[in-house]
């Protein structure tokens, strides 16, 4: 079969490969790829900034963004059956720590998990594949078309309903929200706080005629240009903010969220800090404010098979509160064999997807 791969350790070394045909094994589904998802991960493996091929291998398949149609199972397979569509997870939990083995490979401590198109094990860019059905989720056909969105948004309902969770500290809730960027992590968290009725705000570089804020007011967001107010003025214009969620990936968005923060307020990470600049910050004042306002920063990363079903339930209460509002996230649908087009930043917009299959 074809295959979308890399050499790992070598840079823009990212070509078709001519794969073997996946053969499932008993208790397996076979799966027949329609499109994939890109994102920062695939372009800084193929950057060489790190990825790890399968053992005995010498390419990875790239991909961990996913939609396809089950063409077969295998026998004991219970739960699924041809024509099917699913989402596939990323991670696969390692055999050492206590996590994995409880089914929170996503909170693995050994740091020997593998993940599909990112490290020792190949990915979804490829015509099929073979998985055990306890990583398959079935998505039915009121959210098949944003169906490949399905992973970014477990991404952002582990964050949400993590940060929910400590916030049973309290014996209020939290009312209001800020999302720092609108790339698709962002637009997608912010719909994750609107399901559930937070008064939000996205903060992001992009004017207010851009498509993101169209997307944000559509969710019943507010929507901050910075573009037209400088984010140090941001804390006198909103109120402070119970929740933030930090989607930019960069490190002086992230300490200048910890400072706007309400009392007992979270901050959400849920990029990575890309780049080597170094940051002048009031570390004194910052952690005078974390202790003295009971807040909590914390990074979140990866999702377990619980944050799958709830980004599925998320996704559903957003298609029928806000009909097509996801989907305006996908803004270039390319055939797969035009992938150089987005590594070579000939394509710009908020989510890319390669059509594999039809």
């Amino acid at each position: 079969m074809k295959a979308i791969a890399v050499i790992p350790g070598k840079a823009n070394s990212l070509h078709f490969e001519d794969a073997p045909d996946p053969v499932p094994e008993a208790g397996e589904v076979l799966v027949r790829v329609l499109r994939v998802g890109l994102c920062g991960t695939d372009a800084e493996i193929n950057a060489a900034l790190y990825g790890e091929a399968p053992a005995g291998s010498s390419y990875l398949i790239l991909g961990h963004e996913n939609f396809g149609v089950v063409e077969s199972v295998g026998s004991g397979v219970e739960g699924f059956k041809p024509g099917d569509t699913v989402v596939a997870s990323v991670r696969r939990p390692c055999t050492e720590c206590f996590n994995c083995q409880h089914g929170r490979a996503d909170l693995c401590t050994s740091g020997h998990y593998t993940e599909r198109g990112i490290k020792g094990r190949h990915g979804y860019m490829a015509e099929r594949y073979a998985e055990s059905p306890e990583f398959l989720f079935k998505i039915d056909k009121a959210i098949r078309e944003i169906g490949v969105l399905l992973e970014p948004m477990t991404i952002v309902e582990k964050g949400v309903a993590e940060s929910l969770q400590i916030q049973k500290r309290l014996p209020s809730t939290p009312r209001t929200a800020v999302v720092f960027g609108a790339g698709p992590v962002g637009l997608l968290g912010a719909a994750a706080l609107r399901v559930r009725d937070l008064d939000t705000i996205v903060v992001s570089m992009e004017p207010e005629t851009d498509i993101r804020a169209e997307i944000a007011k559509q969710m019943g967001c507010r929507y901050h240009s910075v573009a037209s107010s400088p984010l140090d003025k941001l804390a006198t214009q909103i109120p402070a903010p119970d929740i933030i969620l930090e989607c930019t990936g960069s490190s002086a968005v992230g300490f200048a969220a910890m400072q706007m923060l309400a009392a007992d307020g979270i901050l959400c990470l849920l990029s990575v800090t890309g780049g080597d600049k170094t940051e002048l910050v009031h570390a004194a004042e910052i952690n005078r404010d974390l202790v003295l306002r009971n807040n909590v920063v914390f990074g979140s990363v990866n999702a377990s098979p619980t944050h799958y079903r709830l980004a599925i339930r998320a996704m559903k209460a957003a298609e029928k509160k806000w009909p097509g509002a996801l989907g305006k996230l996908i803004t270039t649908r390319l055939p797969w064999t035009d992938f150089a087009k987005w590594f070579d930043r000939q394509v710009s917009g908020i989510k890319t997807t390669l059509e594999i299959g039809s």
